[in-house]
């Protein structure tokens, strides 16, 4: 009984050392630089997000999100609908161009979201919006 709980001992430090002395190499840092919102027509919306310090185009796709949910609620609607993003990156800067329609009703389609749920998951999260 002894033995066993040295070598579970054993066993848990040694894990615990290789947690310690892994470095921390996918630290995420962001710096959000910003938002420009442009209304296109009518209910369609463009919402071009830059960042560095971002993982991947992921990051800055949910900056966009983020941006488009709270100019949805500001304008008093309810729901957005994407309808594209265009990432692009360069020498570390990553920029994204996202497209949404604004609706004060659950518009039709797949890629629809709740704005207020999506800004309190972004407010949780320290993306920031508009």
């Amino acid at each position: 009984m002894i033995r066993t709980a040295i070598i579970s001992l054993t066993a848990a430090l040694t894990v615990a050392g290789c947690e310690a002395s892994q470095p921390d190499a996918l630290a995420f840092v962001p710096d959000y630089q910003g938002v420009d919102t442009r209304l296109l027509e009518g209910d369609l919306v463009s919402f071009l997000v830059a960042m560095d310090g971002a993982r991947g185009p992921a990051d800055v796709e949910d900056y966009a999100q983020c941006a488009a949910a709270q100019y949805t609620l500001i304008r008093g609607f309810s729901f957005a609908r994407h309808v594209r993003t265009n990432v692009e990156q360069q020498g570390g800067l990553w920029r994204a161009d996202a497209v949404y329609t604004i609706s004060p009703d659950l518009p039709r389609g797949a890629k629809t979201i709740d704005a207020e749920t999506v800004v309190d998951h972004c407010v949780e999260n320290g993306i920031p919006t508009v």
